[in-house]
């Protein structure tokens, strides 16, 4: 039996131990195993939490695999290249993302709440798949994912990725903001799904950024550097947006674009060469060099749109997708399950310096293109094609958008492939045509917009399908009519300058709306509108019952033969207006015929304060002439109507007053003299009061 003193100090000793451990520190978790032995010596790592790999300077080839539960961390500064497939998965705990499949017999894949990364490249480090075989991926692939192997291990690349194999593979989601590499000509297939990775992409040989099976998105990276194939597709009914910038650097890149119904690809960035940067930053030192032909065509990129719907822009940039000229970028615009479609999106002004054609490659010009384009009626959106384009199918300018085909600058004309059995152009904004050498044909336009000649070049309408409602405005040119094309569906028709040409051929122009400006017709016109004083017509003027001549401030001047009716308006004349107006300069020799309404030959009219007798043998003997005439030449002229009342009724013609006679000056001295006689010969003209009537 033990003592008491036993008892009692078993007893202290249990306390002290209880006290040590209540007040002794706790030891620290334990850190990441390090495997870096392991790898160096080739020795299989098996996981069993987080794991890392100190890499040495140079290159470190492993023969090994990784397997088991955890994470690998690859630090350092130099490149671990894996040569053989390695599979193992984030513990249970941490696993959490759902993959589903919808879309029934279209099925696609998505993922939410992506899984915490497997993978990890630090600053610095290099991770290498593959020594330019078929092995050597990290992945596990527990899905049954349609068409592709949808990967399980997440990776995080802050440092490099380098994908140096020729198969088909996926990362999983990518984050981080690092360099993924792929070397070029090895002709593997990277499926690229959704991720929020920042950086930078080098793109070798093929990459899937998009498939019928999955939508990729890609919101933060930061450019992509092509020097391979660059493939977006989209789920049935599913949008795809990619709003970093590409690059090329060496010859031989594209970009292809599919889509599936109802499907769209809309990229927000800019295909542009790069000659400084590197991988992992790449930049154009001058914008201008993509407009410019490089040493062995370093710099010509290319898109194909294949059976696609396409929208470059999104409504709030003006960098145009693919800048440059024929010489430095091909797009082809290819029917595959349908015709394509290829929408500008813009901002602001953008220029495409190039023609859409539907060849292969490089020889964009060997077939039309099957497609449509569409001028998105976006505030602001002005797009000029500074090229001739090759493209069979419509061409849509939506309200408050502008197209225009040419740029007004040598060297940049443009114009529309009319050939095709599908051409034609909806114009529900503003069409301007600003070629400065070659000329443009054009036929079928219509829609409600507007269409403006404003270069050196003739541009002409052709065919009875010119049927758009918007204003007509020639600036600078000749806009031509032939082949049965006519104004008529226009709202109206604006001269501007002096250097503006209307030339409607032997049908002679007729003016169903109105005619305003300072150009010339180069033919006969025919008013049935309102035609304004300050044209030139090169041809006869025939102004019907319906038409109306608005005085302006120079004279219709007209070389051919001239009939009149209709009205005339003085609505514009001003309030001190000249003392002899020419209304119409007749420059040929036949005499007019007919008159103004209500203004025959010597009617006189009052303007502001003005009386004037209208003649139309003015001029050298045929021209239309207001002659202002003295107040006491005729006193009894009615007033006509000032500008004023002229205004508010801009159709009439004004008050005017006909020769009166000279009964009533008679009646006027009659008058006068009964006032003027004495007094007392009136009293002596009076009667007697005495008489035969006096009694009464």
């Amino acid at each position: 039996m033990r003592s008491h003193f036993h008892r009692t100090a078993a007893a202290a000793g249990a306390l002290a131990a209880v006290a040590l451990m209540v007040t002794a520190p706790q030891a620290l978790a334990a850190g990441p195993r390090d495997v870096t032995a392991d790898v160096l010596a080739d020795r299989d790592v098996t996981l069993s939490g987080d794991t890392v790999v100190t890499v040495p300077a140079g290159t470190t080839t492993y023969d090994g695999v990784f397997r088991g539960e955890g994470t690998l961390t690859v630090r350092g500064g130099g490149t671990l290249i894996l040569t053989k497939d390695s599979d193992f998965t984030l513990p249970e705990s941490r696993q959490r993302q759902s993959v589903r499949t919808p879309g029934g017999n279209h099925p696609y894949v998505t993922t939410t709440r992506p899984d915490p990364p497997a993978i990890t490249v630090e600053r610095g480090a290099t991770l290498q798949y593959g020594n330019g075989g078929t092995t050597g991926l990290i992945g596990h692939f527990p899905y049954n994912t349609p068409a592709f192997r949808l990967n399980q291990d997440n990776i995080r690349v802050d440092g490099t990725l380098r994908l140096s194999l020729k198969s088909a593979y996926n990362l999983g989601t990518v984050s981080g903001s690092g360099l993924v590499t792929q070397p070029r000509f090895l002709w593997g297939t990277w499926d690229l799904t959704s991720g929020p990775f920042s950086g930078v992409v080098d793109n070798g040989t093929q990459a899937n950024a998009g498939r019928p099976e999955y939508a990729t998105a890609l919101p933060n990276m930061r450019k992509v550097l092509n020097q391979g194939t660059w493939t977006v597709d989209t789920p049935l009914g599913q949008t795809v947006t990619q709003r970093m910038d590409f690059y090329q650097r060496e010859y031989g890149s594209d970009i292809n674009v599919q889509s599936r119904p109802g499907g769209k690809v809309v990229l927000t960035g800019q295909y542009s060469w790069s000659n400084q940067g590197g991988d992992t930053d790449p930049s154009l030192s001058d914008p201008a060099l993509n407009w410019t032909p490089a040493a062995k065509n370093v710099n010509k990129r290319g898109t194909n749109i294949k059976g696609a719907n396409v929208q470059w822009g999104d409504g709030t940039t003006s960098r145009i997708f693919m800048p440059g000229t024929a010489e430095t970028v091909y797009i082809n615009l290819l029917a595959a399950r349908s015709r394509s479609r290829l929408t500008f999106d813009y901002n602001g002004p953008v220029t495409l310096g190039a023609p859409i054609g539907g060849g292969r490659f490089h020889d964009t010009l060997s077939a039309p293109g099957a497609g449509d384009i569409v001028i998105k009626g976006t505030r602001g959106n002005d797009v000029t094609f500074a090229a001739v384009q090759y493209y069979d199918g419509s061409t849509t300018v939506e309200k408050g958008a502008v197209l225009r085909l040419g740029s007004g600058k040598p060297g940049g004309d443009g114009g529309l492939y009319t050939g095709g059995g599908l051409y034609k152009v909806v114009n529900n904004g503003s069409l301007v045509l600003d070629n400065t050498a070659k000329p443009l044909t054009l036929p079928r336009i219509s829609g409600s917009g507007s269409l403006t000649q404003a270069g050196r070049a003739t541009t002409t309408l052709t065919g009875g399908a010119v049927t758009y409602t918007g204003t007509t405005t020639v600036r600078k040119g000749t806009l031509a009519l032939r082949g049965g094309a006519t104004l008529a569906h226009s709202r109206g028709i604006r001269l501007t300058s002096s250097a503006a040409r209307l030339d409607p051929g032997t049908a002679g122009l007729r003016i169903v709306s109105s005619l305003t400006g300072k150009g010339t017709v180069k033919g006969a016109v025919t008013n049935d509108g309102v035609v304004a004083g300050g044209l030139t017509v090169l041809g006869g003027y025939t102004q019907s019952a319906k038409g109306e001549l608005v005085l302006g401030a120079a004279p219709l001047k007209v070389t051919g033969p001239v009939r009149l009716a209709g009205v005339l308006d003085f609505s514009a004349v001003g309030t001190a207006p000249a003392r002899r107006i020419t209304l119409l300069n007749n420059k040929g020799t036949s005499k007019i015929k007919g008159a103004f309404k209500g203004l025959k030959e010597g009617t006189r009219l009052k303007l502001a304060d003005t009386t004037y007798r209208i003649t139309y043998r003015g001029g050298d003997g045929n021209d239309v002439v207001l002659t202002a005439v003295s107040a006491t030449a005729s006193p009894g002229v009615r007033s006509a109507a000032t500008p004023k009342a002229a205004a508010a009724a801009p159709h009439a013609a004004g008050e005017v007053a006909e020769g009166l006679g000279w009964w009533p000056y008679i009646l006027a001295l009659g008058l006068l003299g009964g006032l003027v006689v004495p007094p007392t010969v009136r009293r002596r003209s009076r009667r007697p009061r005495g008489g035969r009537h006096a009694a009464h």
